[in-house]
């Protein structure tokens, strides 16, 4: 049971994880604070969050569990305003969806703190961000991992995978740097592919006819593209390196494609589209 939960960051994600802890009977008190009052007020209205702060520090006092729900360049300054008044045995964790420079920021400004941090990375979401989109079954049968750091102070960390657990989610532990090579693949590269897509039928002349004519298959294809701006922007910033490499591996296979559709060679082509379409089909969420 979790006494107080202190959220930071009164979002879609940080909602969700209060609305999961609350329905599992897991959490007594929320204490929530955002940097928009209006949106801490909303959360508090819609009964995400219990108490509405003032600050970060007010959010946390008290608190037995932290959760740091903030777009990820905003994490750092937000470890330098509470690490004085952080009390030693809270289990502090984020929800970012990179982690290497997550887990950089703790080491420099928790320091001998760093042992209460277990880096969390929730594989749920929705296109719409904002607390009044909070749902308490966005985790039901999803992942949650986690990328511990060697000085991870144990009990913590299975506190952390048991709330992860209680919100429905399916825990995994990796490295901090396998994550990131991971979710640039599957994650990050695709979203700015959308970006990029969607913008180059903006760019066009015809574009609003096109866009008149388009079924569903442009519709699933493009919904990541409507997905928050500044977080978006966070990650592919902050994940680049990454992201970049798994861009040129995209661009060589597109190449490919490119390149047998112009010889003309279309048996080779459905070749290539048939191993990808077999492979694809064998794909299922969440399994290996």
């Amino acid at each position: 049971m979790i006494q107080q939960l202190g959220l930071i960051g009164c979002g879609l994600i940080g909602g969700s994880v209060a609305l999961a802890l609350k329905a599992a009977g897991t959490v007594r008190h929320v204490v929530g604070y955002s940097p928009s009052p209006t949106t801490t007020e909303r959360a508090r209205a819609l009964g995400v969050i219990d108490t509405a702060a003032e600050s970060a520090l007010r959010a946390i006092s008290g608190a037995d569990v932290v959760l740091i729900a903030v777009p990820v360049a905003a994490t750092e300054r937000t470890f330098k305003t509470i690490r004085e008044l952080l009390p030693p045995g809270v289990l502090v964790m984020d929800v970012g969806s990179t982690k290497r420079d997550v887990v950089d920021a703790a080491r420099r400004v928790l320091r001998e703190r760093v042992t209460q941090f277990v880096p969390a990375h929730p594989i749920a979401g929705k296109e719409l961000s904002g607390v009044e989109h909070a749902d308490a079954l966005l985790f039901q049968g999803k992942r949650a991992i986690l990328t511990p750091l060697p000085q991870t102070d144990a009990t913590l960390l299975t506190k952390a995978e048991a709330i992860w657990r209680a919100c429905g989610a399916e825990v995994r532990r990796m490295t901090p740097e396998a994550h990131d090579d991971a979710f640039a693949a599957v994650s990050h590269l695709p979203h700015l592919i959308a970006f990029a897509y969607f913008a180059s039928i903006l760019q066009q002349k015809e574009a609003d006819e096109f866009l008149a004519l388009a079924g569903p298959g442009f519709r699933d294809f493009t919904r990541i593209a409507a997905s928050d701006p500044a977080i978006w922007r966070d990650i592919l910033v902050s994940n680049r390196e990454q992201v970049l490499a798994q861009s040129t591996r995209f661009r060589g296979a597109l190449d490919v494609l490119e390149r047998t559709m112009r010889d003309t060679q279309g048996e080779a082509l459905e070749a290539l589209i048939s191993g990808v379409s077999q492979a694809r089909s064998h794909w299922r969420l969440n399994k290996r």
